[in-house]
């Protein structure tokens, strides 16, 4: 369930310089990626007008060509540059150019707008003069294109360098960056496209990709499926929302623990009235059990310690989620092998501290320090594992910024990790899952919707 690579700037770059090293001309490469771009643009815009904005760089070199391909099209392009250009490859791409080139700062707007001032390896913001000219011939275009970054973006980090307006497309070129999957630089485009060069991308980072779910064989057994413990505290309903998410995920059987058993639906979780942690620590006992979630409506008092402590001494797989996490970070407790931790930014910051870089590299650090997978949970949400693999999801839905969708989502880690027994496999599809099951749901929905969307995110992965 590997998805499509996602580059720094670094690895970026070196994987250019290996394919111009393996006999690909680099102009050539140029005029590949500029056609491809120009292609998508033609077909968003067809014949409407278009402005291309030029920086020095190969950035530039490639709006050069996509000008001349859409003016081969038919489409009117004018082409407006930020000075001279500097590499051999724009300096080619705009000798080839037949048109005029204009002054930036002194260009008339245009029904489409295509940014191709600067990709990637931006180390700081735009001028103000023109970042603010960028953003002002972007609002009166009807039509936005950026060329692999948004000029004013840190490919890394995401992090927004200087204004940047908001893009209609974002063409990819070669390889996903980092910044078209963190936010704040991923909220800043509406629609992102892949252009793929024929580049060789090797990297442990992959965009989120839509998982490979298998239907039960017919020799299946409520056991065989895998068997999900849910441990409850204070707060029922929240505990409540994660085993019906591990039921709905896959998982064969869920039992739920807890000292607060109101009445309550589906009847086929198994709801167990258990007075003290000692109670919980005998039916975790379970050989076979194949994940434990604990956290959700935990608590934070001595009895939810001492629940928690059960959990992390049953030898079972783990999904530590909410309350489980702060206690965590109290207790400074080593972390169990085989356990997924969902922390939230708050939470993240209690458990592991201030950490230094992009939201990627404070997941890896994490995961490498607790030995376990760490769901970094935002609108961008980053799975990585101690191992330094890491996938990035984008794109979640904002409603999902309701009550008890962080329980619904740490159910369905617990149920895909029953299921398969690998907690990065399970983190990854149940983010997938949980952000389909969010689209099917629409506008305005809370965490009980999300249950019944399910039904539909798996079916489709069948």
């Amino acid at each position: 369930m590997t998805g499509e690579p996602i580059l720094t700037a670094t690895q970026m770059r070196e994987a250019e310089q290996a394919t111009f090293r393996a006999g690909t001309d680099e102009y050539g490469l140029m005029e590949t990626a500029g056609r491809a771009a120009a292609e998508i643009i033609w077909r968003a815009g067809h014949r409407r007008d278009a402005l291309v904005l030029c920086g020095p760089g190969n950035n530039g070199g490639d709006g050069f060509v996509i000008a001349r391909s859409l003016k081969e099209r038919g489409v009117p392009v004018r082409v407006a540059a930020l000075g001279d250009s500097r590499t051999a490859s724009a300096q080619r791409a705009r000798a080839i150019w037949r048109g005029p080139v204009e002054d930036m700062m002194a260009a008339a707007p245009a029904s489409q707008l295509v940014d191709a001032l600067f990709g990637t390896g931006l180390s700081r913001g735009l001028d103000d003069a023109v970042a603010a000219r960028l953003c002002g011939l972007a609002q009166d275009a009807a039509l936005t294109h950026a060329v692999d970054l948004p000029s004013g973006v840190e490919t890394d980090s995401g992090a927004i360098l200087s204004a940047v307006p908001r893009y209609d497309i974002c063409i990819a070129l070669g390889a996903y960056k980092p910044a078209h999957l963190l936010h704040p630089a991923a909220g800043r485009v509406d629609r992102l496209v892949l252009v793929d060069l024929g580049i060789e991308l090797p990297s442990h980072m992959h965009r989120l990709a839509p998982p490979a779910l298998k239907t039960p064989g017919a020799d299946a057994h409520k056991y065989t499926r895998g068997l999900v413990a849910v441990v409850g505290g204070a707060m029922p309903g929240a505990s409540l929302l994660g085993s019906i998410a591990a039921a709905r995920s896959g998982a064969g059987s869920v039992r739920r623990f807890a000292h607060d058993l109101p009445p309550c639906e589906p009847h086929a979780i198994v709801h167990r009235q258990v007075e003290q942690p000692d109670a919980v620590a005998r039916q975790l006992g379970d050989e076979r059990i194949g994940a434990v979630l604990v956290g959700p409506g935990l608590g934070l008092d001595a009895t939810a310690g001492m629940l928690l402590e059960a959990a992390l001494a049953s030898g079972h797989p783990l999904v530590l989620d909410a309350d489980a996490l702060t206690l965590l970070a109290r207790a400074e407790r080593p972390i169990p092998s085989r356990a997924v931790l969902t922390p939230h930014e708050g939470e993240f910051r209690r458990m592991f501290g201030d950490l230094p870089g992009s939201k990627i590299d404070r997941a890896r650090s994490a995961a490498r320090a607790s030995g376990a997978v760490v769901l970094y949970k935002g609108a961008d949400s980053v799975i990585a594992a101690p191992d330094g693999t890491v996938t990035v999801a984008s794109g979640a839905s904002p409603w999902l910024s309701t009550a008890g969708t962080g329980d619904v989502l740490a159910g369905l880690v617990a149920g895909r990790l029953a299921v398969s027994g690998d907690p990065f496999r399970a983190a990854c599809e149940a983010v997938w899952l949980h952000g389909d099951a969010a689209r099917r749901c629409g506008a305005a929905f809370v965490a009980d919707d999300l249950l019944e969307a399910l039904l539909a995110a798996i079916a489709a992965r069948l």
